[in-house]
């Protein structure tokens, strides 16, 4: 059964990385897979947060969280992070990690719409 972000549960401070970080399984292969953070508040519309490329060379950032949080990711250990320097009030809400085949790293790849697989469960909860 194809899964991402096997674990579930964690909290994101400032200076630190959400954790426990996004665990993908299941999938053929972790580097034909563009990877997204997404945050949901207190409705049900999940919006961007980052999205970072296949291998990961090119990242998107929505501009709410330019320059304070930083996406990345293992090959090897095939996860996926999500560091934040700097935490405001609006990122509080439930982070999910998700995966899609193809180009992520930009505005129009980088949509909740255009991800096949989404963690199971909650993959953070974050509170400035």
């Amino acid at each position: 059964q194809k899964q991402v972000a096997e674990s579930g549960g964690g909290v994101l401070q400032a200076g630190g990385f959400l954790k426990p970080p996004c665990k993908v399984s299941g999938l053929p292969s972790f580097v034909d897979y563009g990877m997204g953070w997404f945050r949901q508040g207190s409705g049900n519309e999940r919006e961007v947060r980052s999205c970072i490329s296949q291998l990961g060379h090119s990242t998107y950032y929505a501009d709410s969280v330019h320059g304070r949080f930083t996406i990345s990711r293992d090959k090897a250990k095939t996860e996926v992070y999500l560091q934040v320097y700097d935490l405001i009030p609006e990122d509080t809400g439930m982070y999910y990690c998700a995966a899609r085949l193809g180009h992520a790293s930009n505005r129009s790849g980088c949509t909740p719409c255009t991800f096949d697989h989404w963690g199971q469960r909650n993959q953070g909860t974050v509170s400035s």
